[in-house]
């Protein structure tokens, strides 16, 4: 299992509100999680999900991601 991080601009429970439809149908419900105490926002997927697949996700949902590590 492949497991991804991303620098976000996801900043509360209602950013990870809004995004959590999205990110449950690109890389399934429990593959991913925010930690918005983090100051980079750091979104965590585990699984074998395209990069390009969860970038897209955050942006239909309003924020930016990008790859870090």
């Amino acid at each position: 299992m492949e497991t991804m991080k991303f620098k976000t601009d996801i900043k509360c429970s209602g950013c990870l509100a809004a995004v959590t439809p999205y990110l449950n149908q690109a890389a399934g419900e429990d593959q991913w999680e925010v930690d918005i105490q983090n100051p980079q926002k750091i979104l965590t997927v585990v699984g074998s999900t395209e990069e390009a697949k969860i970038k897209e996700a955050v942006q239909k949902a309003g924020f930016k991601a990008e790859k870090v590590g």
